[in-house]
């Protein structure tokens, strides 16, 4: 028998606005904003530089526009979805409704890698960040792991990693008004960096670095058809998807919205067109002012492409180097704010299930947040923080995000198929299709992934499977109603 959550139920659910429930304080822009926050990170001002100079040239302008179509075919599926069912759990409440209750538990676990995880690595980077803008004064050992070393030097603990994830742990546990204004904040001041950049650097655009476009075939050191031509525009594609991901975590704050049926579409889709649109402006311009092969170069692309093109190329900028550090660390807070967010979200619910313990459902007296949750998970993600090298967590956070594309897109058709006349604010254009392309697209970036990302995450998911199988199954809410027990 498949267990699964009935929509009635959920409705129910959703529509609760008294004691023990989440409280509804967000709007339209509210949300757009968490999604620019989850979206821009370090992305943008890494992944541009490097798919540029590994895979599509000029052209990775035209990267940027189809992994935003490869994400909008998701996001259309998640606006459905989340006008519909607003609830907190995202992906896995979408999953537990359309494929049951052992898929919900599936995606729900592997979102702790995009979420925990991803805010964990994050951290790690922030800390390497501020260090660097404070010119190397914090002492390498407190920088760093105890699994690292350098020049004889270990690591005993990332301090600053700690500092900015309790930091934001607390504002979390005061409120998800106060979270989301703190994140607007952060998210006008790292648009504001994009936009000078942009509109500074179009003056040092030299048309000839556009010119060609595309990579020649036989350029050297791009064989293969992923690394010229429009082949390249692929390549570069795979490249810069990664720079989109985030936009989901929107969906994890539906039962906070004050209007989920008409915020949550816009929040979701919003933020895919916004940030879109800066991608591909910034892009234009890095490339215009450095021509892309530079960034073939590891000492001109990746970290350091954006501050090399200011200091080479734009001359009298030389502040506006810092300013891309300071957006950067910008960047980086309010994605780990978003996602520490998304994830005490997708457990609230998965704890209100029964498929986790209640102390992750249990809400502050005044400020009606899933406060203990925010402890553990600061407890949690800290010790990997603190403790354990960045370049563990390599593509997991990808993994995670992609999976819970993959089933979203397909929850969208099951749900068409099985009640296909339920109220639905918002409606996927073009289903099946859209779901199938939803599909194809990110089950062939999983495909893609490297072997070891695929061995560590098969592995965590087989964790997943043993503590629900030993816990979970056992405790479930809607098995103890099949049942007949109270």
């Amino acid at each position: 028998m498949k267990f699964t959550k009935s929509l009635t139920t959920l409705l129910a659910e959703a529509n609760n606005t008294g004691e023990g429930s989440l409280k509804r304080t967000l709007g339209s822009w509210n949300l757009v904003a968490l999604g620019i926050g989850a979206i821009i990170g370090a992305g943008l001002f890494v992944r541009t530089a490097a798919a540029a100079g590994e895979a599509a040239g000029a052209a990775v302008t035209l990267s940027f526009i189809v992994a935003a179509i490869g994400c909008a075919f998701a996001g259309l599926c998640y606006a459905e979805f989340a006008a519909m069912i607003p609830i907190a759990g995202s992906a896995y409440t979408y999953a537990y409704t359309t494929m049951g209750e052992v898929v919900a538990w599936i995606i729900g676990w592997a979102l702790i890698m995009e979420y925990a995880l991803g805010a964990a690595t994050v951290s790690i980077a922030w800390s390497e960040y501020l260090n660097k803008l404070l010119g190397g004064v914090i002492p390498y050992e407190w920088t760093h792991s105890p699994f690292e070393s350098l020049n004889g030097v270990s690591g005993i603990v990332n301090l600053p990693a700690l500092v900015i994830l309790l930091l934001i742990t607390l504002v979390l546990i005061k409120g998800t008004k106060e979270s989301a204004s703190l994140n607007g904040i952060i998210v006008f001041v790292k648009v504001a960096i994009v936009l000078i950049f942009i509109v500074v650097g179009w003056q040092f655009i030299k048309p000839e670095n556009h010119t060609p476009y595309l990579i020649p075939e036989g350029t050297p050191g791009h064989e293969g058809f992923f690394k010229w031509g429009w082949g390249g525009v692929l390549g570069g594609a795979a490249i810069v998807f990664f720079a989109f991901i985030g936009f989901d975590a929107v969906s994890t704050a539906a039962q906070e919205a004050k209007n989920p049926k008409k915020d949550m579409p816009i929040g979701i889709l919003g933020s895919l067109v916004i940030c879109t649109i800066l991608y591909i402006l910034f892009s234009y311009v890095l490339t215009g002012v450095t021509n892309w092969s530079e960034f073939s170069d590891p000492t001109k692309g990746k970290e350091a492409s954006v501050a090399y093109a200011i200091s080479t190329y734009m001359t009298g900028y030389s502040w506006l180097a810092t300013g891309v550090t300071v957006a950067i660390l910008a960047g980086f807070s309010s994605v780990i704010l978003v996602m520490l967010m998304g994830q005490s979200r997708v457990f609230y619910t998965m704890s209100k299930d029964g498929l986790l313990p209640k102390i992750f459902s249990e809400l502050h007296p005044k400020f009606s947040t899933p406060y203990k949750s925010n402890i553990i998970l600061f407890i949690l993600v800290g010790l990997f923080a603190g403790f354990v090298p960045g370049s563990v967590a390599g593509d997991l956070t990808s993994f995670g995000t992609l999976l819970a594309f993959v089933l979203v897109s397909a929850g969208i058709w099951i749900l068409r198929v099985k009640s296909p006349n339920i109220e639905r604010p918002f409606k996927t254009p073009l289903v099946p299709l859209v779901p199938i392309l939803g599909i194809l697209v990110c089950g062939g970036m999983i495909v893609a992934l490297d072997p070891t990302t695929l061995k560590v995450a098969a592995l965590w998911m087989l964790l997943g499977i043993l503590v629900y199988f030993l816990y979970s199954r056992h405790h479930s809410l809607v098995r103890k109603e099949a049942a007949g027990k109270k």
